[in-house]
Order: structure tokens, then sequence, then C-alpha cells
């Protein structure tokens, strides 16, 4: 239902833990499911506890793999430092209220200018001993790395410039009243289709 909380897991392979957030659903469409937080977004994993302060619309991939946030776009020291981050990760499982996945350690990132870059190949290199990868998991980790990068230099859905009207969704629903009627409590938010309207 629009607006509900998801609890959004990351985790590392073989359990461990690292990032969580909880945020609100805002809608699907044919790329996945879309989620976001507002500002000052809780952000935690052990040892870490951040305030994000910018607004962050989410897509979930119903089956691909890896999790894209798109950030507001602000100025001054509360800028995002990107405009797109996109987390390689198994496949997205949902279960009572929680979306999980094991982060890949691979991310593809898109800066303000444009420029897209991967990161944090050495540590997927590294893990790929340290935490025993099995050689399936690495090649299917390569091949959404190697997809989402051109994808996002293509301008391919879903990075097409949809997130902006996910966003907007999300700056009305922070803004709506919270009415004990959870029916009403969004009435203009609604689910989005085709390309029409949610990082790490």
């Amino acid at each position: 239902m629009i607006g509900e909380p998801v609890r959004v897991v990351f985790t590392k392979w073989g359990g461990g833990q690292h990032w969580e957030s909880t945020v609100r659903v805002l809608g699907t469409d044919e790329c996945g499911t879309w989620v976001g937080g507002g500002k000052a977004r809780r952000l935690t994993r052990p040892g870490h506890d951040v305030l994000i302060p910018y607004a962050t619309a989410m897509l979930v991939p119903a089956d691909a793999g890896f999790v894209a946030c798109f950030n507001e776009c602000l100025d001054g020291p509360d800028a995002a430092g990107c405009a797109t981050y996109v987390d390689i990760t198994t496949v997205p499982e949902w279960r009572d209220g929680v979306v999980t996945m094991v982060d890949l350690d691979l991310d593809v990132v898109r800066y303000w200018d444009g420029k897209v870059v991967v990161d944090d190949e050495d540590e997927f290199a590294d893990h790929q001993v340290s935490l025993g990868y099995p050689d399936d998991l690495v090649g299917q980790a390569e091949r959404s790395c190697a997809e989402v990068r051109r994808a996002l230099e293509n301008g391919d859905p879903p990075f097409d410039g949809r997130a902006e009207l996910w966003l907007d969704r999300l700056g009305k629903l922070m803004q709506a009243p919270a009415p004990s009627d959870p029916v009403s409590r969004y009435p203009e938010v609604v689910d989005g289709s085709g390309g029409s309207p949610a990082g790490t």
C-alpha cells in the first residue's frame, strides 16, 4: 500500500550485517517497486548511525541484481555526493514489510556532471577470497554491474529521468497530513505505470 513503511536490509555474503534503513512505499512501474526516504532518514549499520540530509527515491527491481538510489538535487553542504548510486546485489527478496538483499560490493555511480564510474572493485576482488563468493555469484555480479553501467551511460530505463517524478511523489507523501485512517492518509499518491511514477 502506498505510504506503508518498508525496512530495507542489506547484508553481506554469509549473513554479516550491513546497511539498514526504513523507507515508504511510493508505487510500482515496469522497472520494479519504488520506495523512498525523506530528509533526515536514518541509515544504520554496526558502528554507524547516519542521518541523510536529502531525500532519496529507491528502485527495488523484481528480478534484477541491483538496488538504485536517486538523490534529491540540493545546493550547499547538505547536497548528495552523486546523483545516482547503484548497489550491485543479489535479487531482492520481500517478506512481511522487509526487503533484503546481499550487497556484492560493486557500485555504479553517476555524478552530477553525468560521469559514470564503477566503485569498490578492489573490495569485490578481496571478498571473492575472504567471503568465498561462488563462481556463479561472481559472474552474476559482473553481469549486473556491466548492464547497469551501460544503462546509466545510455539513459535507458530506469535511468531515463523517471526518478524525478518519483522524487516529486516522495515530496508530496512526506508533506501529507497523517490522519488515523490509513486508507485516506495519502489521497494524492497513486500507483504508477509505464514510464510515469522512488540509492545505498
